[in-house]
């Protein structure tokens, strides 16, 4: 079973930076790429970045293009999210996500294109 973990998370003031993490635990699996996706209470999950495996293209959504940051260390075997200027809009708790489809590519801002998940790690902004 592939299981993907996030840390990272916790509280910080507007203006401030974490960085998320995921490793897969349980047995590996191959990937076209990762994505991170978001959800805020009483909103639908939404996308947030994604990074392409074969040659390291990445994706993201509007509202934190220019503040966050996607990347893979390959020797770590592990996907980073770099956020920085946080918002209080930002808050949500953070998923990572993964899975062997090329959806992962041609619809990266798909939860459905997605077939691995992680338990999600709380991201807290306060004004």
């Amino acid at each position: 079973q592939v299981q993907l973990v996030e840390s990272g998370g916790g509280l910080v003031q507007s203006g401030g930076s974490l960085r998320l993490s995921c490793a897969p635990s349980g047995r590996s699996f191959s990937s076209y790429g990762m994505g991170w996706f978001r959800q805020a209470p009483g909103k639908e999950r939404e996308f947030v970045a994604q990074i392409t495996r074969s040659d390291g293209s990445t994706h993201y959504a509007d509202s934190v293009k220019g503040r966050f940051t996607i990347s893979r260390d390959n020797a770590k075997n592990t996907d980073y999210l770099q956020m920085n200027s946080l918002k209080p809009e930002d808050t949500a708790v953070y998923y990572c996500a993964g899975g062997p489809k090329l959806a992962i590519v041609t619809r990266y801002f798909d939860p459905g294109a997605y077939d691995y998940w992680g338990q999600g790690t709380q991201v807290t902004v306060s004004s």
